[in-house]
């Protein structure tokens, strides 16, 4: 089966990250297009892909092989290879990208400094031109620069077919879940008929549970803000003391409570009574809308008193 797609894989050298984004009119194209490991480089295989080329390729490129000649190893070894598409780049940046003399139409791709984009079964080159010119305009994180370039493509016209899934992978050493794996944002939407602005809030939602912000950043739990959390705790059931405004001991262990419910420990210090700016603003839009709508009356019009 072809997978029709357009990709993007990259490198922020000076960050140690690698990473592809993705997106296609197939189903989890996550699951089979990207393929990337920390110190090594990132692979996107495509159109009729041979998966073999993510691990192997990966394999080539850590033992120190720059991109072109991992990829022209691994093509020389592929009798398939006029049917496949390629993106690679290695761990010192340097990118290549192959498509297959029959890969369909428009298939085709761009290389720059630290990044490789590629599509097939595409609207036309302005794609993966639209790719690179937002890969290579936008500043930040890899994450943010690979959903930037995804996203121009797509409005550019994407998988000619149309769309369905998308997927974005950032590897970077110690990156992941607790420092113990290098996947440090692994997100997909499989099946979806818009994916890419599903891919956009999954970001945002990884930005929020594995972010930090600044020390110097964090808001201080007191009067107004604590306010704000003893009631929205105590409407939920966590808090049951009076609301005062104080970040007292009945607060801490309501709010160690909660925040561990909301998978925002991580957002909140505890000890020195403390939360990131972007979790308070979360709790509040979210838990705000639980509040009592207020009760509203009737006022009955005053009588003037009688005379007597």
């Amino acid at each position: 089966m072809r997978i029709a797609t357009f990709s993007i894989v990259a490198a922020d050298v000076a960050r140690g990250e690698w990473g592809i984004a993705v997106a296609s009119r197939f189903l989890a194209v996550g699951a089979v297009v990207p393929w990337a490991r920390a110190g090594a480089g990132a692979v996107a295989t495509q159109s009729y892909a041979n998966t073999t080329f993510g691990p192997a390729g990966l394999d080539l490129m850590q033992q120190g092989l720059p991109a072109q000649e991992a990829l022209d190893r691994l093509l020389a070894a592929d009798e398939g290879r006029a049917q496949r598409q390629v993106g690679m780049v290695d761990r010192s940046g340097r990118a290549a990208t192959f498509t297959g003399a029959q890969c369909f139409a428009w298939a085709g791709g761009r290389t720059g400094p630290g990044y490789a984009c590629q599509g097939n079964i595409l609207t036309g080159p302005e794609v993966v031109e639209r790719m690179a010119e937002a890969f290579e305009g936008t500043p930040g994180e890899l994450a943010v620069r690979l959903f930037a370039a995804l996203a121009a493509g797509d409005r550019a016209g994407g998988d000619s077919r149309g769309r369905q899934s998308a997927a974005l992978l950032v590897v970077r050493h110690g990156g992941g879940y607790a420092g113990l794996i290098d996947r440090a944002l692994d997100l997909r939407v499989d099946d979806a008929p818009n994916p890419i602005p599903r891919l956009r809030r999954l970001i945002e939602l990884h930005q929020l549970y594995s972010g930090t912000s600044d020390p110097s950043e964090r808001v201080e739990i007191r009067g107004a803000v604590a306010r704000d959390l003893q009631s929205m705790m105590k409407r939920l059931g966590h808090y049951r003391r009076r609301v005062n405004g104080a970040y007292d001991s009945a607060t801490r262990e309501a709010l160690r409570a909660f925040s561990g419910k909301e998978n925002l420990e991580d957002r909140v210090d505890l000890e020195s009574g403390a939360i990131d700016p972007p979790a308070l603003v979360y709790l509040v839009r979210k838990f705000d809308r639980a509040r009592p709508a207020k009760r509203t009356t009737t006022a009955r019009p005053r009588r003037r008193a009688a005379r007597r």
